[in-house]
């Protein structure tokens, strides 16, 4: 099997659990001099892991990277809205362009399953909720709709070239190892760091959270069906909470007594804002029996357990925006 981003966040939580699952993995990294290996340094698995350092924006080496290969779980990507914003073209290279180049490869070299990771992001703000996999899409930041091409250019292969293809579309993930420009971590870094005040963009939007163990699970839900080529799965828990509300269950799990400051820096443009999402998975659960197991309250301890360890606090820069 191959991951790609498998040194990201839920890449590496994903490739953990298919190693402990006696999978032979191939595992892409992010070429870089310092032949860093991302979250994969760290695990205890690592010695079972093929790790291949690279770049999806190369075809030939997608070409190579997919050899030998029956399934891939495709989740290398540019994922930080803040960032897009200010660099959309990266994004339209790695996210549009790597996909076709991944999907392309897969088609060439025979892969018998490919999973692409998609994001809730390409709904924009709920027309109607729970929001099911018909729910129309909107390009409401130029990630999100890098992403809706992503998604399209992946359907297309299916579609012109009959590849065996399932889109997998998680709401907002969280955990361990989730950088500082998600808000789950940027909250519990500011407690953790001991601030009274924590710095928050909007806080009335509401989001769907997914602990990533459930995420991953998931994933491999999807992989493993039979059939279902050429359509999407919503992968989420059905509740929906506001930052606002998020905060305060943090800070009451943390023992905190901080209180929201506002910072305009983090607010996005007023008609990018994704105000609400809320997942239908009606869709995996029928087809697979899939259903969340952790609840939002566990998923956040364990969260805060992970992060507040000082060997990892010190990789949050609780005084920086990260975008």
């Amino acid at each position: 099997m191959l991951v790609t981003g498998a040194d990201g966040f839920i890449g590496s939580h994903l490739t953990e659990l298919l190693a402990a699952e006696g999978a032979q993995v191939r595992a892409l990294t992010q070429y870089n001099s310092f032949n860093n290996w991302g979250w994969l340094e760290d695990l205890p698995c690592l010695r079972q892991l093929e790790v291949v350092p690279g770049d999806i924006r190369d075809s030939s080496f997608c070409l190579d990277l997919t050899q030998g290969i029956d399934v891939v779980f495709h989740l290398a990507a540019l994922i930080a809205i803040p960032f897009s914003y200010k660099s959309p073209n990266s994004y339209i290279d790695t996210n549009i362009q790597g996909t076709a180049n991944v999907c392309r490869a897969a088609l060439t070299n025979g892969v018998r399953t490919v999973i692409h990771t998609s994001t809730s992001e390409v709904y924009g703000t709920a027309e109607y909720v729970p929001m099911d996999e018909k729910h129309p899409l909107k390009p409401q930041s130029p990630y999100s709709a890098t992403k809706i091409g992503a998604d399209a250019i992946a359907l297309s292969y299916h579609y012109a070239f009959h590849l065996p293809l399932r889109i997998a579309r998680p709401f907002n993930t969280f955990g361990p190892r989730q950088s500082s420009r998600a808000v789950i971590p940027t909250i519990i870094s500011q407690i953790a760091a001991g601030s009274a005040e924590v710095s928050l963009g909007d806080t009335t939007t509401t989001r769907d959270f997914t602990f990533v163990e459930d995420t991953c699970r998931g994933l491999l839900a999807i992989a493993s069906m039979p059939g279902h080529h050429g359509e999407i799965f919503n992968v989420g828990t059905g509740s929906e909470i506001s930052v606002a509300d998020l905060f305060e269950t943090i800070n009451e799990l943390m023992g905190g007594t901080a209180r929201i400051v506002q910072d305009t820096s983090r607010f996005r443009p007023a008609d990018s804002e994704v105000r609400r999402l809320c997942c239908d998975n009606r869709k995996i659960r029928a087809a697979t029996g899939f259903q969340p197991r952790v609840s939002l309250r566990s998923g956040l301890q364990r969260t805060i357990d992970w992060i507040t360890d000082p060997c990892r606090l010190r990789y949050y820069k609780t005084n920086i925006y990260n975008v």
